[in-house]
């Protein structure tokens, strides 16, 4: 499946909104869009992964490095997830408690705002 990335801002936070699946043959063009976002110095990101089915440990690495990333720059990011199936990769790999994970982009944005 292709993927597509939009990217919008959110009033000095920046939204990524991933569709399609995220594995080790599109990982590099989230990874790209996540560092262009970071290199122009947006350090609050929120990633809604509301519109993937699919995450594989290549996604969970570049979600990841991203993260590691804004935090050298005190930023943070927040996840937008209802799926239940993405919700459980996160939590089997302990990342629930290392990303926000919230239903819906207000929630996210709230919590970065925080």
């Amino acid at each position: 499946m292709d993927i597509n990335i939009e990217t919008s801002d959110l009033g000095g936070i920046k939204l990524v909104t991933v569709h399609g699946d995220i594995d080790v043959y599109s990982s590099p063009k989230v990874k790209d869009a996540l560092y262009e976002i970071i290199d122009a110095e947006a350090y609050k990101i929120v990633i809604n992964l509301e519109d993937i089915r699919y995450i594989d440990s290549t996604g969970l690495g570049v979600l990841i490095g991203a993260l590691k990333k804004v935090k050298g720059s005190e930023g943070n990011i927040t996840v937008v997830c209802s799926n239940p199936q993405i919700k459980k990769v996160f939590t089997i790999t302990g990342l629930v408690k290392i990303f926000g994970i919230y239903p819906n982009n207000d929630e996210a944005v709230n919590a970065l705002k925080a």
